[in-house]
């Protein structure tokens, strides 16, 4: 199950995002804007960028997976560097192809793992609650947030480019 919940949901979700930035460029191309102003953009003053959003979400989900199948260390490294939509393109991508090097069997045992972080102060969640209580609601928020930002901007995007393709059954 929880396969299923990160490692397919999270390429999955990335992969809208990926969808989501060609919108975001075909718009500043169409419209004359640099691109600069809606990687800068952001919904309130305390809040991250559009660029940062994205970089979470990625964060969020080769980490997460990662800490399920108790891998961090093979995480890939980024630098949080990203200037462009082609730079976040390929730390997207960067991320999809690591997830698609896990098994099912790379998270058989993950619900009862002991999942921590240096900012929970030696507490922990169980694997079952780290990916349902946090980082599934994580990735979506940074997601929906990079989503909104675009859309807040003026960039055409809707539900379905947010949802992607869904697996209907006839």
């Amino acid at each position: 199950m929880l396969y299923d919940l990160t490692v397919v949901q999270f390429s999955k979700m990335l992969q809208n995002l990926s969808a989501i930035l060609d919108k975001a460029e075909a718009f500043a191309e169409a419209k004359k804007i640099d691109v600069t102003v809606l990687l800068n953009s952001r919904l309130a003053p305390d809040q991250f960028n559009f660029t940062r959003q994205v970089q979470i979400a990625c964060d969020t989900a080769k980490l997460s997976v990662a800490r399920l199948a108790g891998k961090e260390s093979s995480a890939p490294k980024h630098e949080d560097n990203e200037a462009t939509l082609a730079e976040l393109q390929a730390r997207i991508q960067s991320v999809v192809d690591y997830l698609s090097g896990f098994t099912r069997e790379d998270l058989a045992a993950a619900e009862t793992q002991k999942i921590t972080q240096p900012r929970w102060d030696g507490k922990y969640l169980t694997g079952r609650e780290f990916a349902i209580q946090h980082a599934l609601p994580n990735i979506y928020f940074h997601i929906t947030t990079a989503y909104a930002i675009l859309r807040h901007n003026g960039v055409d995007v809707g539900k379905k480019d947010y949802l992607g393709s869904l697996p209907y059954k006839s």
